[in-house]
């Protein structure tokens, strides 16, 4: 009988001290297997290719090549591996541009052990391993983007009726009440319908607008103001 599943990680940071920080963390928690530490992003990229782990823990501001940049590269190389952003910055300027390069869970660095363990799971079944801080912040962007009346220079304004890429009026609604964080058993109890209902919805307009997964589809619905109060 095998034993329980293990995740192989990586840790991205340039500063040598939370580098081994962090790998020393990561090395009490049960189930993670620390297969690399990089210092930039191009070592970041290189042991990816190496040894191709699940899941890098990826810091942002580095010499180089950044974490942004770094992280685009390895999913537009390596779609299996996942990344979870884990940094000092929870500052908009941060945080959106790397979930738009593929980032699919987003930590700030005062974050624990169980925390840091519950992104990691997260990104590795699939759901957006997001701190509630980074949460409550994408919430409030979309807030605050519902309640401008006219277009912004970073945000492409929605016309009446005109929704973008081909999406129709029930794909942005369940769009929407993903970017409120809801699960898909709770949009397809908002929405009357069912779970597999909701699954079409959500497979049609990931492939409508190449979001890859439920945080990008957060930044994809700031980006076009896509929230609850406009549906």
């Amino acid at each position: 009988m095998s034993g329980p599943e293990v995740t192989r990680v990586l840790v991205v940071d340039d500063q040598t001290v939370v580098r081994e920080g962090i790998v020393m963390l990561l090395g009490l928690l049960p189930g993670i297997e620390v297969v690399g530490a990089a210092g930039d992003g191009e070592e970041a990229v290189a042991l990816v290719e190496r040894h191709h782990p699940d899941v890098v823990l990826m810091d942002l501001r580095m010499p180089r090549c950044d974490g942004v940049e770094a992280t685009r590269r390895i999913r537009a190389a390596h779609p299996e591996t996942e990344v979870v952003v884990l940094t000092t910055y929870a500052d908009d300027d941060s945080l959106f541009p790397a979930l738009q390069a593929g980032a699919r869970g987003y930590l700030t660095k005062d974050a624990g052990a169980e925390e840091i363990a519950r992104a990691v799971a997260d990104v590795r079944s699939g759901a957006a391993g997001l701190s509630p801080q980074v949460q409550l912040r994408l919430l409030e962007r979309l807030s605050e983007q519902s309640g401008r009346s006219g277009p912004t220079a970073d945000r492409p304004a929605a016309r009446s009726g005109e929704l973008p890429d081909g999406l129709t009026a029930r794909e942005a609604e369940v769009l929407a009440l993903i970017a409120e964080g809801l699960s898909n058993a709770e949009i397809a109890q908002r929405l009357f319908v069912s779970q597999a209902t909701v699954k079409t919805h959500i497979n049609n307009l990931f492939a409508k607008t190449a979001v890859r997964d439920r945080a990008q589809a957060v930044a994809y619905a700031f980006r076009y103001g896509i929230t609850g109060t406009q549906q």
